[in-house]
């Protein structure tokens, strides 16, 4: 655990240095001192408790900007290094101060005015932060527009901190991957064991926020990537349905599973976060679908006793890898009945045997697709143009881009045909009908279902660069593949690291999910944050 006394030296060492271009101010040093300290001001804070703040005159926008920016300072790039933050917005602080001046003129534009937000970095800013997935082969590569959810979060007001890392193209490079790591950012650690696996493909979005970095991230998902990352760190991450919030300007695996999603340490902070990034977007037809069901304020759900009455499918079939897991999650099942849900257990929701191998066919398949036409629309001097552009620059660059694992995924991509081949549209259909007509819908409409649960996943793993991530189990698959809605929530630990519980179910039911999640959140309260241990014992 980081001792004050070290993490002072660390920082007048190395934190002005860190924050040349940002801060002159000699009294930011010892800001950046008390942001890292066990005292920091704002640990655990809300975005109910920061705008309060703000309301006050306790906070502005620009010193919570600063009092986080010292913590990761003091936490990210020394001490414990959790390496969550790939890049750091150096406007972060002119736009918190334009923010502050608009408040005192006209008064905050809503719940996001002044909050401090770090965004996954495969999402577009157009600004002087690059977007790179985490790979060399995009380094230089600035955005020519936001994506559609970055500028959302500027027009509800929030204060864009930075990039967090994650696995190098969302995790879909290698079979072999370790999630957490990009040649470009190195490797994120877990703050409740530094020698522990972040999970992934959100690694640095759950590390950061579990390690109170910042006020909420944002992650995306195509299968498990904020919902693994967001358990394994103890916070809490929200998948939405797929077209409930666009996926333009964010760099892509897959148009049919692919989502943008809000992590934050608390249910309701992640509502008000969802709120900020839904809308109908013409740049992404999927969003079409959300049209009159879009919610312009998910804190509406936020009910304490909203479990009562609600019906809960136990998917049992998701149990049986871990006895300590089950044991948290089968108490989690007593909380909800004590809570007024009535619970159907089990429910036949079956692992998706019948349709992994689909799956991966038209993630493959897509992913030549959708890169191809991203890479495509970058700026002129980037020479990365498509799929087999950056197969060729990893090759030429293997010593800094594959020294732990290779490209086996890309390489089958790229070996794909169009998506109008039949393969593709085989694969497909039997994914749909797998997870949706005869997966979740069935199971849903049979039991008259609310919601299913089952564990979100195992704890964390020991990191191993080089035989790759070892998962103990996994219930991201059926939502991910059906495109439809999930929420994780702290449950408990093992031995000092995080468990979470799922809560799924048919398309646009975010709030139900909502307002079953954060009944159970408040009934239990699991979370709590990190003491940077090297190791568990």
């Amino acid at each position: 655990m980081i001792k004050r006394r070290d993490f002072m030296q660390s920082c007048l060492a190395g934190g002005t240095a860190f924050f040349s271009t940002n801060i002159d101010s000699s009294s930011f040093v010892m800001r950046l001192v008390d942001s890292g300290s066990a005292d920091f001001e704002l640990t655990e804070a809300t975005i109910a408790q920061l705008q309060d703040g703000m309301k006050q005159g306790r906070f502005t926008a620009r010193s919570i900007a600063e009092m986080y920016l010292g913590r990761i300072a003091g936490i990210d790039k020394q001490g414990p290094k959790i390496n969550s933050i790939i890049e750091l917005n150096p406007d972060a602080l002119s736009i918190a101060d334009k923010l502050d001046e608009e408040r005192k003129a006209k008064g905050p534009r809503g719940p996001m005015h002044g909050i401090p937000v770090l965004l996954k970095d495969n999402i577009d800013t157009a600004d002087r932060m690059m977007t790179t997935a985490g790979s060399l082969a995009l380094e230089g590569s600035y955005a020519l527009q936001d994506a559609f959810i970055a500028r959302r979060l500027r027009e509800a007001g929030a204060v864009i901190l930075g990039k967090t890392n994650l696995s190098e193209w969302a995790n879909f490079r290698s079979t072999h991957s370790t999630s957490g790591w990009s040649g470009r950012g190195g490797l994120t650690r877990n703050p409740y064991s530094l020698d522990r696996n972040p999970c992934g493909s959100s690694s640095g979005s759950g590390a950061s926020i579990a390690s109170n970095l910042c006020a909420v991230a944002i992650g995306t998902e195509t299968d498990g990537s904020v919902v693994c990352p967001a358990s394994t760190t103890g916070i809490v991450g929200i998948k939405p349905t797929v077209g409930l919030v666009s996926r333009a300007g964010i760099i892509p695996i897959a148009h049919s599973q692919d989502t943008a999603g809000p992590m934050a340490r608390t249910v309701s902070d992640a509502a008000i976060l969802l709120s900020a990034l839904t809308g109908i977007d013409p740049r992404d037809a999927a969003t079409q679908k959300s049209r009159g069901r879009i919610q312009t304020d998910y804190t509406r759900f936020l009910d304490p006793n909203g479990l009562k009455g609600m019906r809960i499918g136990i998917a049992r079939k998701y149990f049986g890898y871990s006895d300590k897991v089950d044991k948290l999650i089968d108490d989690a099942i007593d909380v909800l009945k004590r809570s007024g849900a009535i619970i159907i257990d089990p429910v036949g929701l079956e692992a998706p045997k019948a349709y992994e191998a689909t799956e991966l066919e038209v993630l493959l398949y897509e992913f030549k697709a959708d890169l191809n036409k991203y890479l495509a629309g970058l700026a002129p001097n980037i020479r990365v143009r498509s799929m087999k552009d950056v197969i060729e620059f990893n090759e030429k660059n293997r010593q800094r881009e594959m020294p732990f694992f290779g490209q086996e995924l890309m390489i089958q991509s790229q070996a794909k045909g169009p998506l109008s081949s039949p393969a593709y549209r085989k694969a497909l259909q039997n994914n749909l009908l797998k997870s949706r007509t005869e997966g979740i819908d069935a199971v849903v409409i049979k039991h008259r279902l609310d919601a299913i649960v089952a564990p979100t996943g195992g704890p964390a793993w020991t990191t191993d660069l080089i035989n790759g991530d070892h998962f103990t189990g996994s219930s991201s698959t059926p939502a991910a593949v059906a495109g439809y809605p999930a929420i994780t929530v702290p449950a408990g630990f093992i031995n000092g690291l995080p468990i979470g519980i799922s809560f799924f179910g048919a398309a646009w039911t975010e709030p139900k999910l909502i307002k079953a999640a954060y009944a159970y959140e408040q009934a239990t309260k699991h979370r709590r944050p990190p003491e940077f241990p090297d190791r568990i014992e």
